[in-house]
């Protein structure tokens, strides 16, 4: 939950989407351009920046849900199955647009110290292949040790 589709960026983490953000950016991007579900999904992936990829397993039923209740269509004459809006399902993304057009700002927005925390994240990650692959016993027993340490110090943080 909360504002947005996907998981919330709380204190508490990421959480799993409801089936009703699913449905919501599905339709979204329906109203934009016919697609398969793994353009769906990719999609998602890319207008929340990597924030939300939903899974298949959440995907693919909601899109037969949409075809029962003739919110869309699925061609099915290519090799993978393309979905686009029925008329019906054009009114309810009009219908619930400002809600939509909400739900994708809310995902996308992020605060100073996120941009900066995840910056800082992918440097860390940036130097870990190296230290795998690369480094001496005596290097990683080192980084190791300093692991440990801002572990226990990003503990302290979130005990503020």
């Amino acid at each position: 939950g909360g504002p947005g589709f996907g998981p919330g960026r709380g204190r508490g983490g990421r959480g799993r989407a409801r089936r009703g953000d699913v449905r919501l950016a599905i339709l979204s991007l329906l109203a934009d351009a016919p697609s398969n579900g793994y353009g769906l999904i990719t999609g998602i992936a890319a207008k929340t920046e990597g924030a939300w990829r939903p899974s298949p397993g959440s995907v693919y039923p909601t899109l037969q849900q949409l075809v029962d209740e003739d919110l869309i269509v699925a061609d099915e004459s290519g090799a993978k199955s393309v979905y686009s809006l029925t008329d019906q399902g054009r009114a309810h993304v009009e219908e619930h647009q400002a809600e939509i057009d909400a739900a994708w700002a809310a995902t996308t927005d992020k605060s100073e110290g996120e941009d900066a925390f995840q910056t800082s994240l992918m440097k860390l990650m940036g130097v870990v292949k190296p230290l795998m692959h690369d480094a001496t016993d005596a290097q990683r027993q080192a980084a190791a040790t300093k692991l440990d340490e801002t572990r226990r110090a990003l503990y302290a943080i979130l005990a503020d």
